[in-house]
């Protein structure tokens, strides 16, 4: 019998915002050449500026690494019985309201939109939405939006 001990009652808990992310440019410039960005913007401060952006500007999927440290939340939350060893990543969707750009503080609000399960997969969708903050007039600017599921296999599977 497969069952899944993934609590279903996580279903639209929203997290509180995490701990400021300090965008840095050399985490920029690694990421770009991790995955094979040789855009100038990502590695040149003089070409980001030229484009008119304040600093270098991340690859778009460099917002992955400010949502899985906010979706560690929820995994790592026992109460939310996820077994991360059965964990496997379906799909990652992200919405971009601006170019993430090192001197960026960002901080992250996870909600869990949703848990779907059949036959003892669960499919765990999560939303973040990654914000700027501003020091100067503690205002937040939202960034991106960043969906992913996560498929969680019960135990038999």
């Amino acid at each position: 019998m497969t069952t899944s001990s993934v609590n279903l009652d996580f279903v639209g808990r929203e997290y509180p915002a995490n701990a400021p992310y300090s965008v840095g440019r050399e985490k920029i410039r690694e990421f770009a050449a991790a995955v094979g960005s040789t855009h100038p913007a990502h590695h040149s401060v003089d070409s980001a500026r030229g484009l008119g952006y304040p600093d270098l500007i991340a690859p778009p999927t460099f917002a992955v690494i400010v949502a899985q440290r906010a979706e560690a939340q929820y995994i790592e939350d026992p109460a939310a019985r996820v077994d991360f060893t059965r964990v496997v990543h379906a799909d990652e969707r992200f919405v971009h309201h601006r170019p993430i750009h090192a001197g960026d503080e960002l901080v992250t609000v996870l909600t869990v939109a949703s848990i779907t399960e059949r036959s003892g997969l669960a499919m765990v969708t999560t939303r973040c939405d990654i914000y700027a903050l501003d020091a100067v007039s503690a205002a937040t600017e939202l960034v991106s939006t960043v969906t992913s599921t996560l498929a969680v296999r019960g135990e038999g599977l």
